[in-house]
């Protein structure tokens, strides 16, 4: 994952001290990574010690580690803000067409991040559960609850017994009735929303495999789920960072449903000629050219 990405989705989960480092860091990362270890515990009002602990935190040796990563994250940053306009601000006049650039470029960015950071061993897992699952349950609340909608239409249309829920009583009395061989997925961009999080529970207690799909790969989420997917995200002008993770999440889910196509190919061939031909009379004919 990209480092800068990585310290935005990890910050929340830090405690205070090490939450002071990644902001600072974040604030200016093209100086960041110029300044020496005692620069940097100045600026964000904490101790060499402190930055000694967050270097450990993110797996680098040392301070002269990170800041070499700092500097290489910021180049790829810079080149893309450039690039996309990702991190300008969508003011009330601007024209559609600037309106089109920023918000494109920034889910394409956001995309690219996805695909850069998403463990594939873990999708392998993943998909390989849910071809041979007895039931799949998806539940996210708000925007979440689209993205799981999708991917119970796209489940089912390979016969999958899958089912979506929006509502936290529906959602948990379905994760009781789930067993061995079963699968629980929770998506959730902050990993913090609470329904989430105890339908993932409840499911993993009865020995249902539970996957979460979250932009924070060490929230209360993630550490209920046996498999973790994670997503990009950043906010822009009228979009939070929810609205926004939307994208990476349906790539994660996509990901996941054509490996599980893969696995099932004579089913769900044969399951997608028999429902084109059923709405094939609903579908008005192509016109002579």
């Amino acid at each position: 994952m990209d480092l800068l990405t990585r310290i935005r989705n990890e910050q929340g989960d830090m405690p205070e001290a090490l939450r002071k480092v990644a902001q600072a860091i974040l604030e200016a990362p093209d100086e960041a990574y110029r300044l020496t270890i005692v620069d940097l515990a100045e600026r964000s009002g904490t101790s060499t010690a402190t930055i000694t602990r967050f270097c450990r935190a993110l797996g680098f040796a040392g301070y002269a580690e990170l800041r070499v990563a700092i500097a290489t994250a910021s180049g790829r940053e810079t080149k893309a803000t450039w690039e996309t306009d990702i991190g300008q601000e969508i003011l009330p006049d601007d024209g559609l067409d600037r309106v089109l650039r920023v918000v494109s470029g920034n889910d394409i960015r956001l995309i690219e991040q996805t695909r850069d950071q998403l463990d594939l061993a873990v999708v392998d897992k993943v998909a390989q559960a849910v071809a041979r699952a007895g039931r799949v349950l998806l539940f996210g609340v708000s925007s979440s609850a689209a993205v799981a909608s999708e991917m119970e239409y796209r489940l089912q249309r390979m016969r999958v017994p899958t089912w979506s829920r929006s509502d936290a009583h529906a959602a948990l009395t379905d994760a009781a009735l789930l067993g061995q061989g079963d699968v629980a997925i929770g998506i959730s961009h902050s990993g913090r929303t609470r329904e989430v999080i105890e339908v993932l529970a409840e499911a993993g207690s009865h020995g249902a495999i539970t996957v979460a799909v979250t932009s924070h790969p060490r929230s209360p989420l993630a550490e209920v789920a046996e498999l973790v997917l994670t997503t990009a995200s950043r906010a822009t002008s009228f979009r939070s960072e929810g609205f926004a993770a939307i994208h990476s999440q349906l790539l994660v889910l996509d990901v996941v449903y054509v490996s599980v196509a893969q696995r099932t190919y004579e089913r769900t061939k044969q399951a997608f000629d028999v429902t084109v031909r059923a709405v094939a009379g609903h579908r008005l004919p192509e016109r002579d050219t």
